[in-house]
């Protein structure tokens, strides 16, 4: 078994560091387009959402299957959601603005959806700091609380992202359309428990969101 698991993780350790290889790939091949500047910036932003889509996507799935061996995984999505937010931050700052502060300083105050970009990034950026097994056991129930903060970051990333486009938004509604479902899957949950409490019927062990991000 522990071979076994072993394998599971290093397969999606790689999984999840492919988008950044073909990323790289393209890059030294010059298959970017016509701005690749801006092809990097927003195909590193698109992963970061992606990975925390599937992060919020694990109890739902777990709920549904009632298998819970992908919660081991739930840390590392919500790490790598972290890792390509992070690119995408350096993107922005050193790609997109060759690290001109006086650029950036600018670009900040006359743009608005970029507040949205970095209140998601300052969130995910705590999730990252306190996701150590050693904080959270420190930090106790209060770490439960604290990690619910991801559906703010969510918001706050679709907003970021639908913001900024211009023309097609089809990406920007499917990630919203994503998200909705995903939370009033969420609430649907909190509702039956909460219904089955009140009534005091005997009931086996419910994965309760407590347990999930």
């Amino acid at each position: 078994m522990p071979g076994r698991i072993s394998h599971a993780w290093m397969l999606s350790t790689v999984a999840c560091l492919l988008p950044l290889f073909v990323l790289i790939f393209n890059v030294l091949n010059d298959q970017l387009g016509a701005n690749p500047v801006q092809a990097i910036h927003v195909r590193l932003g698109d992963w970061a959402l992606r990975f925390l889509w599937i992060t919020l996507a694990i109890t739902p799935i777990q709920t549904v299957t009632k298998w819970r061996g992908m919660a081991d995984y739930r840390q590392m999505f919500g790490l790598y959601a972290f890792f390509y937010a992070s690119l995408h931050v350096l993107a922005y700052l050193f790609v997109d603005h060759a690290g001109v502060w006086s650029l950036i300083v600018v670009d900040i105050l006359e743009s608005a959806y970029v507040w949205f970009g970095v209140l998601a990034y300052m969130i995910v950026l705590l999730l990252a700091l306190t996701s150590p097994n050693a904080v959270k056991k420190r930090l106790g129930r209060s770490w439960k609380k604290l990690h619910r903060l991801i559906y703010y970051a969510a918001a706050a990333a679709i907003v970021h992202y639908f913001w900024q486009l211009k023309g097609n938004l089809f990406q920007p509604l499917f990630y919203l359309t994503i998200i909705m479902f995903l939370l009033g899957f969420r609430v649907l949950v909190w509702m039956r428990n909460r219904r089955m409490n009140r009534l005091m019927i005997p009931k086996g062990r419910v994965v309760s969101l407590e347990e999930g991000e």
